[in-house]
């Protein structure tokens, strides 16, 4: 007998022929995610099972996988020989410690319990349901458990696999779900420090995205604590997107020219033209097909069907925007389960906050706007900020 993690995945069941290059992404991806532990990692018929591991960092796997795209649910399980053929010894030994366990630790007045098997072994001649009934003998004998098939307080798992073993357990645990990241190639997301742009990586992770981002930063105006605070958010959504490399653009020479030469109301809407250039330009050499950004219609002015065509039209990708519709408390209940939100709040300047005009243009015109531009040399300051862009 011994302690195993089963790993089981969802959406990829319906990708066909398809399906082995979803699955070999997933595996890839977990055993990255798994890299700096102790551990074995086998299948079993549409199955994954960690095993080896050390039993101490057991809650620490169990947290990574669950920020793994591509997992629906995890059970940690006693993984033990099914010898059916002397009446399933070890699978009773299990299920008794384990069901004296859930019974220690309950606090349910009468509680009730449904014993469900899966025999994906089909060389055992009883059928699940005669399994069921032999084993659920267990439990009765050993606790003050009742049976209750349908309003039941506990579900003892038995999943009988075609490899000679079965895995005992009485917990799902919900994963990320979604599509394995790398299957829908690659992105170059707009990081800022706020609330939304870390959500839109995590929502594109979600479809398999792969992305690289990219952080506007204008000193001396925005600080290094602005700075090191977006590679913290990076950080804390890299085990969703596994491993986005950050790129910092400076930006403060571009806003000085806009500040300077360009009408007031439209410098939100020609600054965000300009990250667009930017954008593309570094998505190109990066081997992105698509920029991704935080924008949810309506939020604020640059974010109006007008504003966000005008900035669309500069950009040489398509723009994902996996926030549109959403509301900001939709948002930030995201940005709280994943983790970002209590850095997002941090009282930090960034570029999208400093120089701002007092009625910026709501619903600009793209000719009046292209036509303020061309007081711009807009080639060779792109080219420089480009240039002048880092990794961290």
């Amino acid at each position: 007998m011994d302690r195993v993690v089963i790993i089981r995945y969802g959406e990829i069941f319906l990708k066909g022929k398809n399906k082995s290059y979803f699955e070999s992404l997933l595996v890839n991806n977990i055993k990255s995610a798994l890299k700096g532990y102790k551990h074995e990692f086998s299948r079993s018929q549409g199955r994954y099972v960690v095993s080896g591991y050390d039993i101490d960092c057991e809650y620490e796997i169990i947290d990574i996988l669950k920020k793994v795209f591509g997992i629906y649910s995890l059970s940690v399980a006693d993984r033990v020989e099914t010898d059916h053929l002397n009446g399933f010894p070890q699978i009773k030994e299990s299920l008794k410690a384990l069901a004296l366990q859930v019974f220690g630790q309950n606090t349910i007045a009468n509680p009730t319990f449904r014993m469900t098997v899966k025999r994906a072994d089909k060389r055992i001649p009883m059928r699940s349901c005669e399994i069921a009934a032999l084993l659920a003998d267990v439990v009765l004998t050993n606790t003050n458990f009742k049976v209750d098939l349908t309003n039941y307080d506990y579900d003892f798992l038995v999943d009988i696999r075609e490899n000679g073993y079965a895995y005992i357990y009485n917990e799902v645990i919900h994963g990320a779900g979604g599509l394995p990241v790398g299957c829908s190639s690659k992105g170059l997301l707009l990081l800022s420090g706020g609330i939304d742009s870390p959500v839109a990586a995590y929502m594109m992770a979600k479809r398999g995205m792969k992305q690289v981002a990219v952080h506007f930063a204008s000193p001396p105006y925005t600080s290094e604590r602005a700075t090191a605070k977006v590679v913290e958010l990076r950080d804390i959504v890299n085990p969703y997107t596994t491993d986005m490399p950050l790129y910092v653009v400076p930006f403060t020479e571009i806003q000085l020219e806009i500040h300077e030469k360009c009408p007031a109301e439209y410098m939100i809407t020609i600054m965000r033209r300009f990250m667009m250039r930017v954008a593309t330009l570094i998505a190109e050499r990066e081997g992105c097909l698509a920029i991704v950004t935080g924008e949810s219609l309506g939020q604020v002015a640059s974010q109006t069907v007008e504003s966000m065509t005008s900035t669309e039209s500069c950009a040489g990708l398509p723009i994902f925007r996996p926030l549109i519709a959403f509301d900001k408390e939709e948002t930030m209940a995201i940005a709280k389960k994943i983790g970002t939100y209590e850095t997002s709040i941090q009282p930090f300047e960034d570029c999208c906050t400093i120089f701002l005009p007092k009625n910026p243009s709501i619903h600009p015109n793209l000719k009046k706007v292209a036509e303020a531009e061309k007081k711009l040399d807009i080639d060779e300051l792109v080219a420089r900020a480009v240039a002048d862009a880092y990794k961290v």
